[in-house]
């Protein structure tokens, strides 16, 4: 399929459409949420703060651990859920175990069991490639099984088996991104390895590097998971969806990308390497990209974008 045929059919599948994206306002959010105004659709926000949202798509603010605020949500006739609102950092999920499966599994079961009362009939949901665990240097695809080995990788893989168990028990098309890591303009407020090298080129500080630095992960530019989000939608995917770049760097090979990015020296020192990090993050993206998915933004000009947002906010 050409692009142009993938963009005409995008826009007749989502025309008027009424979505509803949680955590719509954050990093991944505010792209994909722009991509479905973009495509026709309109776009129900529900975050903490949805600040604004694209002409054409209405904000709801509030809390999904609350269930007021689910409900308030949830409204007959909507087409389907993007839920992207969840706690994301490992570390974090290792200090919080219950707080974060309050939020990732408690609110997304009460959205689901919304979805099935008010007969939405789709739901996409954010998850991750952790929640299959460390496979060593073997590629990560979708039948891959699921062993996490954080609360966070956890939290998410009970939110997938929920998934299926809609899906099985009451015909809801349901689909389970894993995204690899993302990056993009609007992560400075991360604490990820892509806005500490920014931050490092921009005070001329030294970068802490985990081990010998030959750890390898998949990088995907938030566009392109718009894009995977959109695809995703469009195609009627089921079950888990891989979605990420399809080519694995190492953290070695990032730093001197980020040089290149920022023409900045960006002196790096090694410190002892992590308990329980992955020697590799290595995915393919084959099932994806058969539905009509293509990672467009290479690294070095994503990096480039990122770097530009960085230095107009400032310090």
């Amino acid at each position: 399929m050409t692009e142009a045929a993938t963009t005409h059919s995008t826009g007749d599948q989502l025309a008027g459409q009424r979505v509803l994206v949680t955590g719509g306002a954050g990093f991944i959010g505010r792209h994909v949420t722009r991509a479905l105004v973009q495509a026709g659709a309109r776009v129900i926000v529900a975050d903490k703060q949805p600040g604004e949202v694209p002409e054409g798509g209405e904000a709801l603010a509030g809390d999904l651990r609350d269930p007021a605020f689910r409900e308030a949500a949830v409204t007959t006739g909507l087409d389907g859920i993007v839920h992207l609102a969840a706690a994301t950092s490992v570390l974090a999920s290792m200090r919080d175990p219950a707080g974060v499966h309050e939020l990732n599994v408690t609110a997304t079961a009460g959205l689901l069991e919304l979805a099935r009362l008010r007969d939405v009939p789709r739901f996409l949901l954010a998850s991750t490639n952790a929640v299959v665990g460390d496979v060593g240097t073997a590629t990560i695809d979708e039948t891959s099984p699921l062993r996490p080995l954080t609360p966070y990788g956890a939290s998410k893989a009970a939110c997938e088996m929920l998934l299926s168990g809609y899906a099985g028990a009451y015909g809801m098309a349901t689909c389970a991104l894993r995204f690899t890591n993302v990056y993009g303009p609007g992560m400075a407020h991360k604490d990820s390895f892509v806005p500490r090298l920014m931050r490092a080129a921009r005070s001329g500080e030294t970068v802490r590097v985990y081990g010998d630095g030959k750890q390898s992960r998949d990088l995907v530019n938030v566009e392109d998971v718009a894009r995977g989000v959109l695809t995703a939608w469009t195609q009627q995917a089921i079950g888990p969806l891989v979605i990420g770049a399809g080519r694995s760097v190492s953290v070695l090979e990032l730093v001197r990308a980020a040089r290149e990015a920022t023409g900045t020296e960006l002196p790096v020192e090694h410190i002892a390497a992590q308990t329980g990090e992955m020697p590799a993050v290595v995915v393919s993206i084959a099932r994806a990209r058969s539905l009509g998915y293509e990672p467009k933004v290479a690294l070095e000009d994503g990096l480039a974008g990122v770097w530009q947002d960085f230095r107009e906010q400032g310090p």
